[in-house]
């Protein structure tokens, strides 16, 4: 009995601090796009940075700063919502611009830059570039280690926390704001999907190899799965949100369906990982309708949960009977710089 007990309390201990770690993640993340007071500017990262800067100049991340303003479709959902200035209302500034405080003021200082993915550098900038105190090839790798992982802790999203990236990603891409969507006109969000999207002119793999190959096979499938769940989660989110029966609610349940049924193709593809079924489950745990927040919060808990348990489990060289779902070359989301 003393044995079992022991089990019991470590399972739902194992529970608690996962839960937990979702909270924190959901927390950083949704707080990550809109912290101008930490954020330094793309030119703090251009410093050593300077291939993928210049990658990312070729991107509609960075033109969104001069173009998105001027659009007619900007200028329309401007009107609707009584927007005098786009570039001065927070709730314009938060997806579509990097800012910064000047004269106690948030003001943009360029389009969806470095710390739109990575979060806001104040904190962690120094930590992950000064090599311990030493010269780069004078570094151990213990002491890499050691300062990687505190430059985690000070909030710096790398490419490797994968479900913590994607939630970046959807935070914007599945729009936050209810009336944005029912007032504004504005679109319920982007036909994102993680690898097409991060595959063409966003990518930039230069850092080690200095050429901008696109992501090996086991990394497009974590991708493809983690990004389709990570949709999952944050449409189940935006329902339990929504207020009304209108245009958000109703395209936020029809997100959320259309990942399910893609999650459960997923699911039969990889019978051996019992994440995705339990995703699948989680998910059918609370309808799809209005005032049902605390039903939808507590599913989409469950399943970040099960997320993250297969970003921790596997990295995907065991799911390869996902390849023909996931988008090839022809779908990728503008040409990649060379």
């Amino acid at each position: 009995m003393v044995v079992c007990d022991v089990r019991k309390l470590s399972g739902a201990l194992k529970s608690v601090l996962i839960l937990a770690a979702v909270s924190f993640v959901f927390f950083r993340v949704t707080s990550a796009i809109a912290q101008p007071s930490l954020n330094v500017g793309p030119n703090a990262c251009a410093e050593c940075h300077k291939t993928e800067t210049a990658n990312w100049k070729t991107t509609t991340h960075f033109s969104t700063f001069r173009a998105m303003p001027r659009s007619k479709e900007a200028k329309a959902i401007s009107k609707k919502m009584k927007i005098k200035r786009v570039k001065s209302e927070s709730q314009c500034l938060d997806c579509h611009f990097t800012s910064q405080i000047v004269k106690n003021k948030p003001k943009p200082v360029s389009g969806i830059s470095c710390e739109s993915c990575h979060s806001a550098g104040k904190n962690w900038l120094k930590i992950h570039s000064e090599f311990s105190g030493k010269k780069k090839e004078t570094e151990s790798k213990a002491e890499a280690a050691a300062r990687w992982k505190k430059a985690e802790a000070n909030g710096m999203i790398r490419p490797k926390a994968l479900y913590t990236l994607a939630k970046n990603c959807y935070s914007c891409h599945v729009v936050p704001k209810e009336k944005l969507v029912n007032v504004g006109g504005h679109p319920a969000g982007s036909a994102f999907e993680l690898v097409s999207w991060s595959q063409g002119e966003v990518r930039h793999n230069t850092w080690y190899s200095k050429t901008n190959n696109p992501a090996s096979a086991n990394r497009k499938r974590m991708m493809y799965v983690v990004g389709l769940a990570v949709e999952l989660e944050t449409a189940l989110r935006a329902v339990g949100k929504a207020t009304e029966k209108q245009a958000y609610a109703i395209k936020m349940a029809r997100r959320a369906a259309a990942a399910r049924k893609k999650l459960t193709s997923v699911a039969k593809a990889l019978p051996e990982a019992a994440e995705f079924v339990e995703i699948i489950k989680a998910s059918k745990s609370a309808k799809l309708k209005l005032n049902n927040d605390a039903a939808l919060s507590a599913a989409a808990d469950k399943v970040a949960m099960a997320t993250l348990g297969v970003v921790g489990k596997y990295d995907g060289s065991s799911f390869g009977a996902v390849d023909k779902m996931i988008p090839g070359s022809d779908k990728y989301k503008g040409k990649p710089s060379q």
